[in-house]
């Protein structure tokens, strides 16, 4: 299923003839880049409506929000509300659209089916395909375990006050962690806690560690009460550690082919972003958060957990290696991107390395 990031905006403050003017608003400015007037949208065969009476349901757009006047005189252009309520009708009618598509499934699973020596090559192939593809930029993460259920923790000791902690998850995904101790720990007492943190957390996924659990292990624990904490501390860390995420980007430099981004300082920010990457991990560990997305995931200006993505929109589908095992691929454009085509191209990709990656 298709899903997005705020919901489905509030159909009933827009009449059918309001929404025809927005859509028409929209559709002329992702064409054009250019604000749109009243005689533009006048000349939609299917509206009939004067230019005075479009002025008037433009200045009641305006007023909701979902339309600004960048300039005196000058023409409208959609807000962030204004692209939200188009993107969720988009996605609402993409949910039965995907067949009938055969020859682009086609042409991308032949892509796929190429043979690589690596995961990592094939999505480094996938972004540059998806930039050349869509002329936006793009990245791809290398998968990660997501929802990963602890396998087993053993203590051991390293030296008077410092205890190793092997983390075994789900999919033999092994972290080690240097605990650091105050008071040391007998033999007896550290078996113990072996047995504590086994028969208490193995099987459990991170948000299955609720407080209850985590105090009533707390109250068994007695004086290693401390040792305790910190070894939730390092299951945490070793379940959503981000050390491995690997992102591939390409197209950064598609960003100067719009006009709304090529300014100095903004190209700048967002090419700094797509490089160093560092900043990405906030938009694929978002992506990979949301228990419900079983779809494509849209985020307009402020929307992104990145700040200096405010002024693009980025769309991002997850695709699944195994179970509990995900990356994701993201497109970044300007706000005015053709959003049908990169919901239909993510969804084809998506699907493809599903597939792809089920049968390795």
């Amino acid at each position: 299923m298709l899903t997005n990031k705020k919901g489905v905006a509030a159909m009933d403050e827009l009449d059918e003839r309001k929404l025809k003017i927005l859509h028409a608003i929209i559709q002329n400015y992702l064409e054009t880049g250019e604000p749109v007037g009243s005689r533009t949208i006048s000349k939609y065969a299917d509206l009939n409506l004067s230019s005075a009476t479009i002025r008037n349901e433009m200045a009641d757009l305006e007023e909701l929000g979902y339309i600004i006047q960048p300039h005196t005189s000058a023409g409208r252009i959609p807000t962030d509300k204004g692209y939200r309520l188009y993107v969720d009708n988009m996605l609402k009618e993409k949910e039965e659209e995907l067949a009938g598509r055969e020859q682009e499934v086609e042409k991308m699973k032949d892509f796929l089916s190429e043979k690589v020596d690596r995961v990592e090559e094939l999505l480094q192939n996938v972004a540059k395909t998806l930039a050349v593809d869509t002329n936006y930029a793009t990245m791809v993460s290398t998968p990660q375990y997501h929802h990963n259920k602890l396998k087993f923790v053993q203590l051991s000791q390293l030296e008077p006050y410092k205890i190793l902690a092997v983390i075994v998850m789900d999919g033999n995904l092994i972290r080690n962690k240097v605990i650091d101790i105050k008071n040391e720990i007998s033999p007896e007492n550290l078996l113990k806690l072996n047995v504590l943190l086994n028969s208490t957390l193995n099987g459990l996924t991170l948000e299955e560690i609720n407080l209850g659990i985590i105090s009533r292990m707390q109250n068994q624990a007695g004086e290693q009460i401390e040792l305790v904490k910190c070894v939730i501390d390092a299951i945490a860390e070793t379940i959503g550690n981000a050390d491995d995420l690997q992102i591939y980007t390409s197209g950064a430099t598609n960003i100067f082919k719009y006009p709304e981004l090529s300014d100095s300082s903004k190209a700048s920010e967002l090419i700094c972003t797509l490089e160093e990457k560092e900043r990405l991990t906030d938009l694929i560990t978002d992506s990979l958060r949301n228990e419900d997305n079983q779809g494509i995931q849209v985020y307009i200006g402020s929307e992104t957990p990145v700040q200096t993505m405010k002024d693009c929109s980025v769309v991002t589908a997850n695709y699944e290696l195994r179970d509990g095992v995900k990356g994701t691929i993201g497109i970044i454009g300007p706000k005015r991107m053709d959003y049908e085509k990169v919901v239909e191209t993510l969804q084809t990709i998506r699907t493809q390395l599903d597939t792809v990656f089920k049968k390795t």
